[in-house]
Formats: C-alpha cells, sequence, structure tokens
C-alpha cells in the first residue's frame, strides 16, 4: 500500500539476519580491521572485475557522496551535474560543505541525465588556471537518474571521454545501481569502470539494507585522503561490522541483484496497469523502479482514500498534476494490482 519510496520500507530478511549474526559472534577487530570488512572489498572486486578496487563503508548516500567527491575536487573546483541531482537538490550542500566550498555546476537534460552538447558547451568554456574562476573538477551522474532513466554503458562512455578531454573525474552516485544493471541487462563493470567512472557511491539501504552504503574507488591514488575524510566526517565506525555485514549479505548470491529484479518487475507491472488508462501519462520511460505519472483528480482521490501512499510530483503541463510511485525488494504484488484496480475503477 506505502509507494512512496524505497527508503519507506524495512531491510530484507537475509541482511537482518547477517547483522545480528555478526554482533552474536563475539569481538572482532575495530574501525574496520574486522574478517567481515575484509570479505566486503573482495565481495566488490568479483562483482566488479576489478582487483585493485578499494571499498569504504559508510551509512548514508550523502556521506557517500559528498566524501567521495571532497577527493575529486579542491574548494576552489567545480562539479559538474544535472540540476535534478540529489547532491545538488536533496544533500542540503554537504558536497560543498566537506568539499570546503566547491561549486555545484548544473547541466540540464532530458530524465535527469546531462544533455551531452550541452555538456560539452559548459567544459569548452576556458577557465582552466585563470584565477578569477572556479577550477572544473569532477563529473557526477546518478545510476538510475532522479527522473527513473538508466544511462547507458555508451551513454557512460560518452560523458566519461568529455571528463578525461578536460582533466576531470567522474563520479557515480549509485543509489540505484542494481535496478539500472537490471534494467540494462549489463554486468556492473560494463557501466562502471569499464565505462570510464573514477569513484562510485554504492547504493545497499534503498534496495535491502538497513542503512549501509559503500564507497569504491576504482582508480585507489584518488582514495589517499578518504579515510581522513571518512572519520573527519563521523563515518568511521568503531565496530564497522554494522555496516559491512549488511553489505556482505547484500553482495553474497547476488541479492542486490535479486532485490531490484523484484522491485523493477513490480514497477513495469504497476506502469502497464495505469498505461492502460486513457487519462494517465507517463512523464518519463520507467527504466528502473521509479514511476512518474500523471493520473486524473478522481483517481488520486480514490486512492488516497484506499489507503495508498504516495507523493505528487511536478508535472512539465499546466494544470496536469503528476505523482511519483516507487516500488521495493518486497513490493506485495497484490497491492500493486490493487492500486491498478482501484485507479481504473475511479475513472
Amino acid at each position: 500500500m506505502d509507494f512512496r519510496s524505497d527508503n519507506a520500507v524495512g531491510a530484507h530478511p537475509a541482511i537482518i539476519e547477517a547483522l545480528a549474526r555478526a554482533y552474536r559472534a563475539g569481538p572482532m577487530s575495530s574501525y574496520g580491521a574486522d574478517e567481515i570488512t575484509a570479505r566486503v572489498t573482495q565481495r566488490l572486486r568479483q562483482a566488479f572485475e576489478h582487483d585493485s578496487l578499494v571499498a569504504f563503508p559508510v551509512a548514508t548516500g550523502t556521506a557517500a557522496n559528498a566524501l567521495s567527491l571532497a577527493c575529486l575536487t579542491p574548494p576552489w573546483g567545480v562539479v559538474f551535474c544535472h540540476p535534478a541531482a540529489h547532491i545538488n537538490v536533496d544533500e542540503a550542500n554537504a558536497p560543498e560543505f566537506f568539499s570546503n566550498g566547491a561549486k555545484l555546476q548544473c547541466v540540464d537534460g532530458p530524465a535527469g541525465k546531462l544533455d551531452m552538447p550541452s555538456l560539452e558547451r559548459a567544459l569548452a568554456v576556458d577557465v582552466k588556471g585563470v584565477v578569477h574562476h572556479a577550477q572544473p573538477a569532477a563529473i557526477s551522474i546518478t545510476q538510475a537518474t532522479e527522473c527513473g532513466a538508466s544511462y547507458t554503458p555508451d551513454e557512460v562512455r560518452a560523458v566519461s571521454a568529455q571528463a578525461k578531454k578536460h582533466g576531470l573525474s567522474l563520479h557515480m552516485d549509485g543509489a540505484r545501481l542494481g535496478n539500472a544493471l537490471i534494467h540494462l541487462g549489463c554486468k556492473p563493470a560494463d557501466v562502471t569502470w569499464k565505462a570510464g567512472v573514477d569513484v562510485l557511491s554504492f547504493g545497499a539501504t534503498k534496495n535491502g539494507a538497513l542503512a549501509a552504503e559503500a564507497v569504491v574507488f576504482f582508480a585507489p591514488d584518488l582514495a589517499r585522503e578518504f579515510e581522513f575524510r571518512r572519520k573527519r566526517a563521523g563515518h568511521l565506525f568503531s565496530k564497522m561490522r554494522a555496516l559491512s555485514a549488511q553489505l556482505d549479505a547484500y553482495l553474497a548470491e547476488d541479492l542486490w541483484l535479486a532485490n531490484a529484479r523484484h522491485a523493477n518487475a513490480m514497477a513495469r507491472r504497476l506502469a502497464e496497469g495505469l498505461g492502460r488508462l486513457n487519462t494517465s501519462r507517463l512523464l518519463y520511460p520507467v527504466e528502473a523502479n521509479e514511476i512518474f505519472i500523471a493520473l486524473p483528480a478522481a483517481a488520486n482521490r480514490a486512492l488516497e482514500a484506499a489507503g495508498f501512499k504516495y507523493y505528487p510530483w511536478p508535472s512539465d503541463r499546466p494544470g496536469e498534476q503528476a505523482y511519483r510511485l516507487v516500488t521495493a525488494f518486497d513490493t506485495d504484488p497484490a497491492d500493486v494490482d490493487r492500486f491498478i484496480s482501484v485507479a481504473t475503477a475511479a475513472v
């Protein structure tokens, strides 16, 4: 009945059990020197087919994004991102704060993706070495985007090519990376480091964890400052197994991909059912586990009266009201079907 957010749901039983098991296991080395944290790094290296990546658990996506970007830009630097990017609108200036003042410069584009001609124009402005101007340092993209779209490997490579041409690093906010991978049908490596991504914020909280993310550096040299930045920001847990046990279970037997597969399937089911309403309209293609859809007022009233929860969303058409619906690893197909039934009966 609750389609507000994949942050609103609980945690997968396997992750809860793994956390309990980690704390029943007796004493372990602190501050990330435990065997579970070491195993998480090995699991990530296997999943991403990268033997030298380094990974650091943190508790939130905001910490993962802000602290990783702080390693990529000086205080006088610029990070290019989409206007809808989480780092731009939902992190209370954390990237600027933890980088000690770096600037976010927005480059628009459809469905939350950077428009390549616009990015090229922004990067073509020659300010390198000009003391009066902030200096370009990095590009950040979100996978899947805040509008539910998924960058293809070719699209990531195109962004990376521009980053490398201008000497910039490429960061990926992978809060819903698993959902994007299921839609794309590709391997994790194909859309990350093999496509030119330098640093990944690897998401788990939205996909079945209680509260756990990992910052993954595919270019280990970029990680030199990270341990100090993580400690300074209060994300170096003394009992790091609190985070690592979640990530260990999340990665084991590809649970993260199984969770994302179910969430995506529920989103497609919901979108297809609502799409049969003549008076509904999808704002964006459904390429992950988020649906942005305009619904008639009668359908919205009936759904709210039936107890469904979801958020309003701005439409790009005057007088039209849109909504965001988010499915998750534990979305019940019966709830999806009832949502469709109630909306259909109302119109």
